[in-house]
């Protein structure tokens, strides 16, 4: 692999993991933004710039992840199917498990106090929200398999498109139009079945596609207009926090006008910063105190999440009587 494309992958993989935080921090009222999420509450330049960065911008950062990840799996494809799966059970599966575990401890942990057992139910992170007190040993099972750290349904997820390996790369091969076609639409349409969801689904294919073809992309293809990418990209992200001011119900008309105005943002916003920022990546990969803290990536991602969630209502209420606040 060439060295710059090697630095790419492990700046957007930290970086898509640090923005994670601010994507989980916002303090609106609806406190778990979906693609077609309104905000039932006046629009001012908090609300609008925390949604704006949350639910718009900041939303390629996943799709890039499993595109990346989509490569580095088709790259190693000199390696046994099974051994790479066995590792993946390492790096993947027993990571899921385990910060699952300290995920719900933490979570368990705090309710044993009056000061927070309030704040951690109030998150409705746990399962079937109940009381731990109330759980039966199958919500215990379910509070691992869709932990109280949400973040975690990445790893979960990559296991199971590195499971579906071989036949994606066969469709790759012999019908990709139809499979991107396919794959498309669940994208569109946010279709997830079980512990399969198609969130990440075509980009990860799309990663595999981009290695199997030997394509470019390291520096900006000469057809693309990053210009015009960009102005798409902000102007769609500005449009939907707009509109999700402006309406006040969900109909299946605005369930889909929401759904394609967030994957063009996603779409435009992961090519403008991939194709875009190769200054910033240089400039970055090159100074040692951002290498280092890039080995931080993991950390970051697996922690933050319940944390993040538990700090907000408190942190607020704290500073309640400032001015601004």
């Amino acid at each position: 692999m060439n060295p710059f494309l090697s630095q790419k992958f492990r700046f957007y993989s930290f970086i898509s993991m640090a923005l994670l935080v601010f994507v989980h921090g916002y303090n609106l009222n609806e406190r778990y933004l979906q693609p077609w999420s309104l905000v039932n509450e006046p629009m001012s330049f908090t609300t609008f710039t925390e949604y704006f960065f949350a639910n718009g911008i900041f939303r390629f950062r996943i799709p890039m992840l499993f595109a990346i990840s989509g490569y580095l799996f088709a790259l190693h494809d000199d390696k046994p199917f099974g051994q790479r799966i066995r590792k993946r059970v390492r790096t993947l599966l027993l990571p899921y498990a385990l910060w699952s575990i300290i995920g719900l401890l933490i979570a368990v942990l705090l309710t044993q106090f009056d000061v927070t057992r309030e704040v951690i139910y109030k998150t409705h992170l746990q399962p079937f929200d109940k009381n731990f007190a109330q759980y039966k040993p199958m919500d215990w099972l379910a509070a691992l398999a869709w932990p109280t750290s949400y973040q975690l349904w990445f790893l979960r997820c990559l296991f199971m498109y590195n499971l579906l390996y071989p036949l994606l790369v066969k469709g790759v091969n012999r019908i990709p139009i139809i499979l991107f076609i396919f794959f498309t639409l669940l994208w569109i349409v946010t279709l997830g079945v079980v512990f399969l969801e198609g969130e990440g689904l075509l980009f990860f294919t799309l990663g595999i596609w981009l290695c199997k073809k030997k394509k470019n992309i390291e520096e900006t293809p000469k057809w693309l207009n990053l210009p015009l990418f960009t102005i798409i990209f902000i102007l769609t992200a500005t449009v939907k926090t707009w509109l999700s001011f402006y309406f006040k119900d969900i109909n299946t008309g605005t369930f889909f006008l929401f759904s394609v105005l967030h994957k063009i943002t996603i779409f435009t916003g992961l090519i403008v910063v991939w194709f875009g920022c190769n200054r910033m990546v240089h400039f970055f990969m090159n100074k040692k105190w951002f290498v280092h803290l890039s080995a931080f990536s993991f950390i970051i991602y697996a922690l933050h999440v319940p944390l993040v969630t538990y700090l907000i209502d408190p942190f607020f209420q704290l500073i309640y009587p400032l001015p601004f606040y």
